[in-house]
């Protein structure tokens, strides 16, 4: 008869078998879980062996293929999906698809791969997958995981948003198209108004009624052409396209020319327009045009919003390592629930039907983009009733100190009679021009397309050429290139006398070696100016 074991040894095994029980049912339980998420986890899932045969998948694994496959089949390895295209349209083989190629080794893993899904009735859904592979201790792969969910609706909204953005982007650009089509086309009427005025002025009509009547024409001209700058500024703004040249700038000179600027519309006004600046200059680093441009918005608006009789105010001084520029007015102000807008686009401060201030909601947005391109700020304070006080920062030059400039003391010219040709379509304008030119004691040839223009100026042999860029048959640009290339005509003052006048416009006229870049309506004070230089 055998001897019973030990004590120890039997609690030992009793032990040991409670333990195994115990594991068992806390394996059980981890499956259990395991299984309950994975039939009820939003993202579908699905296991393949090492041959790619499908071992399991979830609910909403079957929803997205819109099929059940037969596990273990291995007619249906890799996939559970009927069919699926690659973003050209082509179909793709399930024996390529990312699951056959992590399975493959060809790949460590795929991470956020799309996929076009076609189910079997033929509805499409695209899905972003994610494979994981399952290995052994010795680093074999011996099947793979796949989570993967449908981002149909996200990639149609994106290419919606796409699909929106290129049409807004087409119609940004059809709208800088048009403004500048529509720019030139009404500085054409413009300058030739203008340049009749001017005829009129020199016949020295001395008639009150004439020189008032002088007088209504060209500030209304002006408004006219300032509203044709403002429209192409819109783009300029928007899109960005504001360029500065920079210099050493003496901010009490560019405050003295943007008064002097707004003086005959203060003056109509019956307004007080007084400065309060320093002894010594004050230097920064700016566009000298664009920083008098800003200066000029303020003041025009300042003009715009306060009643007749009223007083403006400018200020310059040093703070600290910044120049600080107020303009203030005693005009009606700005309401509460306008202040947080007033550099916005098109915004103004008077919103009521008749529209008496006019202009277009530009002015002070415009003066908010070039303060920053110049790396200052601007801030506008005001009490509805009381006035308003618009404030410039920009940052002033390390070196304050003046530097000399010689200036090389002007020696009187005798006037001499040029040949001048006027090229332009607009005959308006060409015999406006052209009866200014001969009054001034020059003499004036014409042409009205490009062709004529250059048959005319090999005959002619001009001195200075006025020319059009908006031509038919050739444009100016052409026009400029083909005489530059003539040896005859090579010593020409060439001059763009032309609607075109943003940035771009200019660019090309360089580009075909104009001399001269003036923008219709041109104070005929410039034209006289360049002949005068060009007198030989």
């Amino acid at each position: 008869m055998r001897a019973a074991p030990p004590l120890n040894l039997m609690e030992e095994a009793v032990q040991g078998r409670q333990k195994a029980d115990k594991l068992n049912v806390e394996l059980l339980a981890s499956e259990g879980r395991y299984r309950t998420l994975f039939e009820v986890a939003p993202v579908a899932v699905y296991s393949c062996d090492a041959s790619g045969v499908i071992r399991e998948f979830n609910r909403r694994a079957g929803e997205l293929w819109g099929r059940v496959p037969v596990l273990g089949d291995t007619d249906e390895r890799f996939c559970g999906s009927f069919r699926m295209i690659r973003p050209d349209g082509s179909v793709l083989a399930h024996k390529l698809c990312p699951m056959a190629e992590v399975l493959s080794g060809a790949v460590p893993y795929a991470r956020d791969a799309e996929v076009d899904i076609e189910r079997p009735d033929g509805s499409r859904v695209t899905v972003i997958v994610n494979i994981r592979p399952l290995k052994n201790e010795q680093g074999e792969i011996t099947g793979a995981i796949n989570c993967f969910y449908d981002i149909t609706e996200q990639r149609a909204m994106d290419n919606q948003i796409r699909q929106q953005a290129a049409r807004l982007a087409d119609d940004s650009r059809r709208k800088d198209e048009f403004l500048a089509m529509l720019s030139h086309e009404l500085r054409n009427p413009l300058a030739s108004i203008v340049n009749a005025i001017q005829l009129l002025r020199l016949q020295n009509d001395r008639n009150p009624i004439q020189i008032q009547a002088h007088g209504i024409i060209d500030r209304q001209v002006a408004q006219l052409a300032h509203l044709v700058d403002d429209l192409l500024e819109v783009s300029r703004i928007s899109t960005g396209r504001i360029h500065l040249s920079l210099e050493r700038v003496d901010l009490r000179g560019t405050i003295r020319r943007a008064i002097e600027t707004i003086q005959p519309q203060a003056r109509r006004k019956e307004h007080s327009v007084a400065d309060s600046l320093p002894d010594e200059p004050v230097w920064v680093e700016g566009d000298p045009m664009r920083l008098e441009q800003v200066v000029v918005n303020l003041l025009i608006n300042a003009v715009k919003y306060t009643d007749t009789g009223g007083d403006i105010r400018l200020a310059l001084q040093r703070e600290g390592n910044e120049a600080i520029l107020r303009v203030r007015d005693n005009g009606v102000g700005i309401a509460p629930e306008m202040l947080p807008r007033i550099f916005d686009l098109f915004t103004q401060a008077d919103q009521s039907l008749d529209r008496a201030q006019g202009g277009l909601g530009i002015g002070l947005a415009l003066v908010q983009s070039l303060v920053t391109l110049h790396r200052g700020r601007v801030e506008a304070k005001s009490t509805l009733g009381e006035g308003s006080e618009f404030t410039v920062a920009l940052p002033l030059l390390e070196s304050q100190h003046p530097f000399v400039v010689r200036i090389a003391a002007e020696t009187p010219t005798a006037i001499h009679a040029l040949k001048v040709l006027v090229v332009d379509d607009n005959k308006d304008a060409a015999d406006t021009v052209s009866m200014l030119l001969q009054m001034l004691g020059h003499d004036a040839r014409l042409a009205h397309d490009g062709k004529e223009a250059l048959r005319v100026a090999l005959d002619y042999c001009p001195d200075v050429v006025l020319l059009d860029i908006g031509l038919p048959g050739a444009d100016g640009f052409q026009v400029a290139k083909w005489i530059r290339r003539e040896p005859a005509l090579n010593a020409v003052v060439l001059v763009a006398l032309t609607g075109y006048g943003q940035e771009s416009d200019r660019h090309l006229s360089q580009e075909a070696e104009f001399d001269h870049h003036l923008v219709k309506p041109v104070e005929f004070a410039k034209i006289e100016a360049i002949l005068a230089a060009a007198v030989k």
